[in-house]
């Protein structure tokens, strides 16, 4: 007979968010201090595996193997037993947005409880997936609310009281496969998840906590670039204005270097250390000779400022529809949140600048983390985990008592494939 798993209350436990990435896995542990600071406490990743394609898991078993790994070495750094569960953020090329809401009539003036949004949130997910049997909601954003005809942004309080009462989301919206392959994933760990939440959704709320509500309410967007993706998101007031996912990233830039003859694994050390979004961004103008097994004589001579050049070509190929979408908001946002692996990138934020008149900004997280935090979980790279782990924060607050289980019986679930979606907004 299998040993049953205890339940642990989610409060004991530190906050854990994990990154599945095209490169592997990282995750995160963190403790909430004074009330609205993080303070990590300790962060492990492996890459032993490419079991992620463009926001996709496309190996669960090996996916769950690196969850496994990770989560054993991170508990050790942190000197605890075991971390069963974690919050997890889910992106990926085909996700869109679809409006939706649900309305309750209490009959009687009373209170708007927690249990109560729980409830239309749940009945706002099964609408979309009854309407849509081949898709899955990964995430629920509040929109706005409605009590007795009052219209609010905020999230109703404990003390707030109405007999009709109306909430709208914004649901982000994927591939049943990207759920069915991440729960799979899950579950061949035994490990729990606690919540999912949309990356966009936690990058947004990063940097907006950096610079305040007056930056969502003026409009504001997120350029996130990935591996295999770049995505941008547009925001204002309490709307997602746009979403849009270009299938190509950081490797795609380092493919072309390889192309010049040098192995994979060199053209991203050439790009990282050498490169830049522009020759205009160098410092200095050099010559290299780097292996270059591709060609016959097994050298390549190539100077930094050529690197540049074939960086920049590729950047305006990814980056080009992109900026004219941010262009055609120019009026409705304020800054542009640069951020992802592709913003270590030299010169990428006056590159982008450049071409938009919306003032760009490299997206920060620092005035999220306490002063003790080392400088290497600052890198834009992190934003991502410290979104999750401040959305899964506040989850914690909105749900105490909460309880968590970690997955008894490995199941197994088979994903379908489903046409990429054209649609960037519904409604329902």
């Amino acid at each position: 007979m299998a040993k049953k798993k205890n339940s642990v209350e989610a409060e004991l436990l530190p906050l854990v968010a994990i990154d599945l990435g095209s490169h592997g896995i990282k995750v995160m542990a963190a403790e909430r201090v004074d009330g609205e600071r993080l303070r990590i406490l300790g962060v492990e990743q492996s890459n032993q595996y490419a079991c992620v394609e463009k926001g996709v898991v496309t190996q669960s078993s090996n996916a769950g193997y690196m969850i496994v790994q990770t989560l054993k070495l991170l508990a050790n750094r942190i000197g605890v037993s075991e971390l069963p569960a974690a919050f997890v953020s889910l992106g990926g090329r085909t996700m869109t947005i679809y409006a939706v809401r649900s309305v309750r009539d209490q009959v009687r003036h009373k209170e708007v409880s927690q249990a109560l949004l729980d409830e239309l949130e749940k009945e706002c997910k099964e609408k979309i997936e009854q309407h849509n049997p081949g898709v899955a909601v990964l995430g629920l954003v509040p929109s706005y609310f409605v009590l007795d005809g009052k219209e609010q942004d905020e999230l109703p309080g404990e003390h707030q009281r109405a007999a009709l009462v109306e909430a709208n989301y914004l649901a982000f919206v994927g591939k049943k496969e990207l759920e069915a392959q991440v729960l799979k994933s899950f579950d061949q760990a035994g490990k729990s998840i606690e919540k999912t939440f949309v990356r966009q959704d936690a990058l947004l709320s990063a940097f907006a906590a950096e610079d305040g509500a007056e930056v969502l309410r003026e409009g504001c967007a997120v350029l996130d670039m990935g591996a295999q993706t770049t995505t941008l998101s547009i925001f204002k007031q309490t709307q997602y204005l746009e979403t849009k996912v270009i299938p190509q990233g950081g490797y795609h830039i380092s493919r072309v270097l390889e192309d010049q003859g040098m192995s994979f694994a060199f053209a991203e050390r050439i790009k990282c250390q050498h490169g830049a979004a522009s020759p205009d961004y160098l410092e200095k103008q050099y010559t290299m000779v780097v292996p270059a097994p591709a060609l016959e004589v097994g050298k390549l001579r190539i100077s930094n400022n050529e690197v540049a050049m074939l960086i920049a070509l590729k950047l305006e190929e990814i980056l080009g529809p992109l900026i004219e979408l941010i262009n055609k908001h120019k009026e409705r946002i304020r800054v542009v949140y640069v951020t992802g692996g592709g913003a270590m990138l030299r010169g990428i934020v006056p590159f982008i600048q450049q071409r938009t008149p919306v003032k760009v900004l490299f997206g920060l997280h620092d005035r999220l983390l306490t002063p003790d935090t080392p400088d290497e979980y600052l890198e834009p790279r992190f934003s991502s985990l410290v979104g999750t782990l401040l959305l899964g924060a506040d989850y914690r607050d909105l749900h105490p008592g909460k309880k968590i289980t970690p997955p008894r019986i490995k199941e197994r679930i088979e994903g379908t494939l489903i046409d990429i979606f054209s649609a960037n907004q519904n409604n329902v």
